[in-house]
């Protein structure tokens, strides 16, 4: 006897295949389940039977060699015709079970418990069974154990898919994200090339170099495992070489940094500071086709401190300094500011240089 079909089973089969589980391999998280079942069950056999359109599959079994077997020959698939566990005390003795060859031939199942896996929609989309080749029933307690272990590879389930989904939104929004900062900084491109001032050519090529930033940001935080967090030192190493394939061969940029966690909020500050140091130092400091170098240090100064060194070695500061800051050297200091750091201009023999200092934050400020 086959058991009917579920009386929504269109809705059944698309809860199962949202899983995206059938045909996995074996795993330890639901092995371990089987384990148990069988062993507070006190059976040879235990299953985490899946019932498709034409078959069942066990994603963890015990006692049987077969990975799967027709749906015809499924028992579960009379459990998930219901919401509580099916219970057949002797397979022989039922006339949904004793024709079964299952039951009447090897490997010989005489007794069924099973109780279904039913998503959070109230559709079964399969069972966590318990057999034996003996006629018997079960306690109370090993009632209990299917229905709270039933659960369980529900609840592991369920965890599955909404990270499998959220993976899949997130590479998504890393698609469409990338290619707006690409468009954005292909623009930026075309219109610098048709801008007939030299000052409007450089507004333009700073407002790609920043979408570039933004873009080597997104890049880590895509790639990072730790939530907002961000290697600090890998993302300003990406910035400064990016921004030396911008530079004039004429001036060379060097990066020390090291491994340093730090929220994106941060790392975006740090980085535009970065940036316009490289556009200010290539802009003022080396005139007159001068060479030179512009070095980027980040390091450890304690436990909780840490300090992003700037520095090049061209003209400098004009004599007395300068009587009006520039908008490169605000966006510095507001840059600073933005990463919670107190900003310096450091004296030095020749050249220009500026230091942050400043406390790494891995995790976002409760509002």
């Amino acid at each position: 006897m086959q058991a009917p079909l579920h009386p929504r089973e269109a809705e059944r089969l698309k809860a199962l295949r949202s899983y995206d589980i059938v045909d996995t391999e074996f795993e330890a998280e639901f092995e371990e389940v089987v384990d148990f079942v069988r062993e507070v069950c006190d059976v040879p056999v235990v299953l985490i039977s899946l019932v498709e359109e034409d078959r069942q599959w066990f994603k963890a079994k015990r006692g049987l060699e077969a990975a799967e077997t027709p749906r015809e020959q499924a028992i579960c698939a009379y459990t998930v015709l219901q919401d509580d566990i099916l219970e057949i005390e002797d397979t022989l003795a039922d006339p949904r079970t004793q024709t079964n060859c299952l039951c009447t031939d090897d490997p010989d199942l005489r007794f069924y418990a099973g109780m279904p896996l039913i998503t959070k929609d109230g559709l079964a989309i399969g069972s966590l069974c318990a057999l034996d080749h003996r006629p018997r029933v079960l306690s109370d307690l090993q009632r209990q154990t299917l229905r709270v272990m039933a659960r369980q590879v529900m609840a592991q389930l369920e965890l599955r898919r909404t990270l499998r989904l959220a993976r899949e939104l997130r590479g998504e929004v890393d698609h469409r994200v990338k290619n707006s900062l690409q468009s954005l900084a292909a623009l930026a491109s075309i219109k610098a090339r048709n801008v007939a001032s030299d000052e409007g050519r450089e507004a333009l090529r700073a407002i790609q170099r920043r979408i570039q930033t933004v873009a080597m940001l997104h890049e880590q935080l895509y790639r990072s495992d730790s939530g907002a967090a961000v290697n600090l030192g890998v993302y300003l190493t990406d910035v400064a070489r990016y921004l030396e394939g911008q530079t004039p061969d004429r001036v060379s940029i060097a990066c020390e940094t090291c491994d340093l966690a730090v929220v994106a909020e941060q790392s975006a500050a740090l980085g535009t500071l970065v940036n316009e140091f490289v556009a200010n130092s290539i802009k003022h400091g080396y005139p007159d086709g001068r060479r030179g170098n512009i070095r980027v240090v980040l390091r450890m100064l304690g436990p909780e401190d840490a300090s992003l060194e700037l520095s090049d070695d061209g003209v400098g500061l004009p004599e007395g300094g300068v009587k009006r800051k520039g908008l490169g050297l605000q966006i510095m200091e507001a840059s600073a500011a933005q990463a919670a750091g107190t900003y310096e201009i450091v004296p030095v023999a020749a050249g220009f240089a500026v230091a942050v200092r400043f406390r790494p934050r891995e995790t976002r400020d409760p509002v």
